[in-house]
């Protein structure tokens, strides 16, 4: 049927029931981007809704490192070192951020945490100009590898990067 949807969840039925739901700003840098192997998670309205803000960078710089065996973007709790991080900003239903806290395995592996970004461009009329500061949660991590520290840090990722390290989406992992 034309319009219909797939509510996979109760999370997400209220989503669509009560769409004026409390909704959460949140800064994203690696493969849930545009463009990226899991961005269609961010896109399907069966884990909740995702709304496109635009483009910021963290206030802080932070060490963006490609780790493991599957070549995830890790983002290290480590204020201070690496470098200025680029990624997008999205506003998520509640529904949205219970999927995306339990994909990115938080707060095992990935710790939800607010961060100050600067605003580079903002879609749509009468959101903050760009060098504006914003704040948003972002997934990073406190639980990493030492030898992890001593990764090249990166700007801003993108799996098909010149770093030549191809990410393994979770449906090839063993």
């Amino acid at each position: 049927m034309v319009g219909m949807r797939v509510i996979k969840s109760a999370a997400a039925l209220l989503s669509v029931l009560v769409p004026t739901a409390s909704m959460t700003d949140l800064f994203v840098y690696g493969t849930l981007k545009r463009g990226q192997p899991n961005y269609f998670r961010m896109t399907d309205a069966g884990n909740g809704r995702a709304e496109y803000l635009g483009t910021a960078r963290t206030v802080e710089r932070l060490p963006l490192v490609i780790a493991g065996k599957y070549n995830i973007p890790f983002l290290l709790n480590v204020p201070g070192t690496g470098q200025r991080v680029r990624g997008e900003v999205y506003r998520v239903d509640a529904a949205m951020l219970a999927f995306l806290d339990k994909f990115e395995s938080c707060p095992a592996m990935y710790q939800r945490t607010p961060a100050r970004l600067e605003v580079e461009e903002w879609a749509g009329e009468g959101g903050p100009s760009p060098g504006s500061v914003v704040e948003a949660f972002v997934y990073s991590t406190t639980t990493y590898q030492p030898e992890w520290l001593t990764l090249p840090t990166h700007e801003s990722y993108d799996h098909a990067g010149d770093h030549g390290l191809s990410y393994v989406s979770r449906e090839y992992r063993d």
